[in-house]
């Protein structure tokens, strides 16, 4: 199935963040300008995005409940309507229990259709391997399974996902190879708006998850080169939920065998030296198999395997 046309080049890595210009047109009827009620800068870049939305048909979003997805679906619920857009949530291993419910959440807020799909990335010897090109396999099996067992019975005509301008340059973001080979859109990066100008239009829409910090996949607590299993992805959610119930803004505890390495905002680290949150920390992460729990004193590093290993490349 044929989702739009070919995305156009990526731009340069070194190229500035897209400035909003003048406001795009979009195709509504006479007097119902669907984000009238936004500020000036928050009502253009919605228009710039819901401008690359124009004659798609019914659209399915690839939808994780994240800030980017929610801000795509909802920009689309209100430039398309919501009986010609469906979100579509894929459901796996990889994707943690809270994130699952979160993303639940913010399609009930929006009054969005919700369609829950399982895919099955974690059979995959090559997504198991978890080279530095995993994502890859991940959004291959997500977009894969959309062409082979949704597209039709939801007769979706067009789909997209939420890749922001900056994601569209970033080096670390081998799933987006797999969305060009399925001809997705891009709405967000194709209008030129960067994260920061995403979480502003998701203040804008009222979003509970605009200033919800970014969840990479639980698999990327792994090594590359280390084998992704079930068992590991649910030590790690385990662990992960442990330090969010005492009160850690964000965390990512990586999986090195028997030893859990614990990242955490630097601002929180000290919190690590009252007894009793370290105890807990450490009896709750314990109890998920791991013997041995440490704390990365460099603080919360986002994308640091997948750089390591491009660096190195």
């Amino acid at each position: 199935m044929a989702h739009g046309a070919e995305p156009g080049p990526t731009p340069s890595r070194d190229a500035p963040a897209a400035e909003p210009g003048p406001t795009p047109h979009l195709d509504v009827p006479t007097g119902t300008d669907p984000f009238a009620d936004l500020d000036p800068a928050a009502r253009a870049d919605a228009l710039a995005v819901a401008s690359q939305l124009t004659n798609v048909g019914r659209l399915g979003v690839a939808f994780s409940g994240g800030v980017d997805s929610a801000v795509l679906l909802a920009v689309a619920l209100r430039a398309l309507g919501p009986d010609a857009v469906v979100a579509l949530l894929a459901v796996s291993p990889s994707l943690a229990s809270d994130e699952h419910e979160l993303a639940r959440s913010v399609a009930s807020r929006l009054s969005a259709s919700l369609v829950e799909f399982e895919t099955h990335e974690t059979d995959l010897p090559a997504y198991r391997a978890n080279g530095a090109d995993r994502c890859y396999h991940c959004k291959n099996t997500l977009f894969t399974t959309i062409d082979d067992r949704l597209a039709a019975d939801l007769a979706l005509d067009t789909v997209a996902y939420g890749e922001n301008a900056d994601d569209a340059v970033a080096p670390d973001r081998p799933g987006s190879r797999a969305a060009t080979e399925h001809r997705v859109l891009r709405p967000l990066a194709a209008a030129g708006i960067t994260k920061a100008r995403v979480r502003a239009l998701a203040r804008a829409l009222d979003l509970q998850v605009a200033d919800k910090p970014a969840a990479p996949c639980l698999a990327s607590r792994i090594p590359h080169g280390q084998e992704v299993t079930p068992e590991k992805l649910a030590q790690i959610e385990a662990s992960e939920h442990a330090l969010r119930i005492l009160g850690f803004t964000d965390s990512r505890v990586r999986h090195h065998g028997d030893m859990a390495r614990i990242e955490v905002p630097v601002a929180e680290l000290a919190r690590f030296a009252d007894d009793t949150t370290r105890e807990e920390a450490l009896r709750a992460i314990r109890a998920t198999g791991f013997r041995h729990v440490t704390v990365d004193l460099a603080g919360l590093q986002s994308g640091a395997f997948t750089l390591s290993v491009l660096r190195r490349g």
